[in-house]
């Protein structure tokens, strides 16, 4: 097949190598434009860089729906197939149109749950013990269209890097399937139950906020959702202490209030929660680096009876 690739993150790139591989022609690739990184150096997304690795041509426009002349160069490229993996902007009609077979979404949830731009965080959010990735038919709706095909992954307790790793490996095997039955015409195109949606918006920097105020558990899954950003954060005295490396325990101080330090030792402090006690043992505190507990303790004052919030 003749494909247009569109996307962005790391998450995406797995699924352009598998196409690529796969034999099929990918005309140019479409990613987000390049952004100033540390130092003000250029930094290319994940997707350019391989693309420009495998020799494919990229186009990065700005607003796709405000940029008529780059319509007109994707139409003038006959594509049978647009595949679309986290691009990053939302397709105007003109360019879904443009294909034979139209376009397809692979989208990391298991649809029509989770719709939106963060689907993987808040399956890990809500504690679920499966998701997945669904690969739709893409239409004017946020992740609305009908779905083709469907792969279930495990959750269990893996973070927002490990499970976005194995999502997007997932894909890029449903999605070659997915393409071989579109061209075979042997694809089944199901309606999602608009009633069963729910919506995963975009993860703000105050959403890393916690006192404590919750389930230990709860407080587990927040942690693990926004390893990669914003970050779960609360407050020790005046500064910010962000947490990472954390466990739910049942030992539980039944007089302490949430937010408080129940134990200390050498390598991991506890803190109980609304519900249950959350084990810490890697921090970062306003202005340092990341560190075990073991070295945040020789350097900070940390006592059973402290309180963050």
């Amino acid at each position: 097949m003749r494909i247009i690739y569109m996307g962005t993150p790391e998450f995406a790139v797995p699924a352009l190598n598998s196409i690529i591989d796969a034999g099929h022609d990918v005309e140019l690739v479409v990613t987000q434009p390049d952004r100033r990184g540390n130092r003000g150096k250029v930094v290319f997304s994940p997707v350019k860089a391989c693309a420009l690795n495998r020799g494919i041509k990229v186009s990065q426009p700005d607003n796709i729906k405000n940029d008529p002349d780059f319509i007109k160069e994707l139409d003038a490229l006959k594509p049978d197939l647009i595949v679309v993996a986290a691009f990053g902007q939302i397709l105007p009609q003109d360019v879904l149109d443009i294909p034979d077979y139209g376009c397809i979404n692979i989208h990391g949830s298991i649809l029509p749950e989770y719709r939106g731009a963060a689907p993987i965080q808040y399956a890990i959010l809500d504690g679920k013990d499966k998701t997945g990735v669904t690969i739709m038919q893409m239409e004017r709706g946020l992740d609305t269209g009908d779905i083709i095909s469907v792969a279930e992954v495990e959750v269990g307790r893996k973070d927002i890097i490990s499970l976005s790793d194995e999502l997007a490996e997932c894909g890029a095997k449903l999605v070659i399937n997915t393409i071989d039955l579109i061209a075979e015409g042997q694809a089944t195109y199901t309606k999602q139950d608009d009633s069963a949606s729910s919506y995963a918006h975009m993860i703000r920097k105050e959403d890393g906020y916690t006192d404590f105020n919750s389930s230990s558990s709860e407080i587990d899954n927040k942690v693990r959702a926004f390893k990669v950003w914003p970050g779960t954060y609360t407050n020790i005295g005046d500064k910010v202490l962000k947490i990472f490396d954390v466990l739910p325990i049942d030992d539980v101080d039944e007089d302490a209030g949430f937010g408080v330090i129940t134990s200390v030792d050498k390598d991991k402090f506890t803190v109980k929660c609304a519900d249950g006690t959350l084990e810490i043992r890697e921090v970062q505190l306003q202005g340092k680096k990341r560190m075990c507990v073991s070295d945040f303790i020789r350097g900070n004052k940390l006592e059973v009876g402290m309180r963050l919030k």
